[in-house]
């Protein structure tokens, strides 16, 4: 081998990155366990892996290449020998390191009520901080109607003249699948006021997303109609719990028994006396909150609620939907340090309104355009424009 094939092979062929894309894995059927994995390599070599279309796990560069090589059924030994090469690693290393991330990915696929959105890497990257090829997130607000006994100021109903079908929507679920996004959350208003709910939780199934609701618990607690959610394969809720409502109380006792994974909302409207409802959702068996605050005039009273949560052992959950309010956790401390947000609202995330109308978020009101009749790249050049 001449000395310029030498460099080439020790420098050049195996720095090459994953081709960017969308790749996916189905698990034999003679397999002890079945399931599916879909990647995402973004253009940095990092990624995202949907598995069984139930949760997504930000990858960093590294574990994104040994996703790439599951998917791609690559051999131990060759696997070991590719990574050693690129990083510049002690093979052992390499093969330890690719051994010990299937062995996490495997007990994360038979993991029963597992977070819908987490991190497996062996360095944690900061949040939306790279390059993305598409959004990790869309949120659906399929209807701004609301049920009865709750304020119309609930939601901006004015703001659109009529709710797509369900054929529309699955339009726009589909676009979104093919521009490499992997999670759908369905919001409002009230989305279980929607007829096809079940019908379009099940094309999100089909199509390989993972689907989330948000909802007051209007309808959760019908048994028949929460069982038709969970077997058209809805994959996480967040409840938004109004604590004097009974009727949302028995929807969360419901929720909680069945194999899905709950999140619980809090709007902090007032200065005390929500301790003591932490410890009566830990006790129920939660263990995923959210918070927001009605007002600015709240943040330290969202402060204080933070570290209860963290005192009692609760995850906060801060980057999933809350109701046009930006006034979480996180955003309030890191503006008390001078440091920017984590601001995932038109990179990690979208917002689709009844009509098909996109917006970089709720309460966010310019228009960047209708995901039903707009070309998806025209809409993200805007989104990534807008944020710029």
């Amino acid at each position: 081998m001449s000395l310029f094939d030498q460099i080439k092979e020790r420098f050049i062929t195996h720095h090459q990155p994953i081709p960017p894309g969308v790749y996916q894995y189905q698990a034999p059927p003679d397999a002890d366990f079945q399931y599916r994995l879909h990647l995402r390599v973004e253009e940095d070599g990092s990624g995202i892996l949907i598995v069984n279309a139930r949760t997504v796990l930000h990858l960093n560069q590294t574990a994104t290449e040994y996703a790439y090589h599951i998917i791609q059924s690559t051999s131990k030994d060759e696997a070991a020998d590719r990574i050693a090469r690129r990083y510049r690693v002690e093979r052992d290393q390499a093969y330890q390191d690719y051994e010990d991330f299937i062995e996490r990915l495997n007990a994360l696929i038979t993991t029963p009520d597992l977070d819908p959105v987490t991190y497996l890497g062996f360095d944690r990257a900061e949040p939306y901080a790279g390059e993305m090829a598409a959004p990790y997130r869309l949120d659906c607000a399929l209807t701004y109607r609301n049920p009865e006994d709750e304020s119309a100021d609930a939601a901006p109903r004015e703001r659109v003249k009529r709710e797509l079908d369900l054929k529309e929507w699955k339009v726009i679920m589909k676009k979104a699948w093919d521009a490499g996004i992997p999670h759908i959350i369905f919001t409002g208003g009230e989305p279980t006021l929607r007829p096809d709910l079940p019908d379009l939780i099940k094309y999100g199934e089909e199509l390989g997303q993972v689907t989330g609701l948000l909802t007051c618990g209007y309808r959760l607690s019908e048994h028949a109609y929460l069982n038709e959610l969970l077997q058209s394969g809805l994959d996480h809720i967040m409840l938004v719990l109004d604590p004097g409502d009974e009727q949302a109380w028995e929807a969360l006792r419901d929720a909680l028994r069945e194999d899905i994974f709950v999140t619980v909302h809090i709007t902090i409207s007032r200065r005390d006396g929500l301790k003591p409802l932490l410890d009566k959702l830990a006790e129920m068996g939660v263990q995923s909150i959210s918070l927001s605050a009605s007002s600015p005039d709240l943040k330290d009273e969202l402060n204080e609620m933070r570290h209860a949560v963290a005192y009692r052992n609760l995850s906060l959950v801060w980057d999933l939907p809350v109701p046009y309010s930006r006034l979480n956790p996180v955003s309030l401390e890191l503006a008390e340090l001078d440091e920017p947000p984590a601001e995932g609202a038109g990179r990690a995330w979208l917002y689709v309104e009844p009509d098909g109308d996109v917006l970089i978020s709720q309460g966010k009101p310019t228009v960047i355009g209708n995901l039903l009749n707009d070309p998806w790249e025209q809409i993200w050049t805007k989104a990534k424009t807008e944020q710029s």
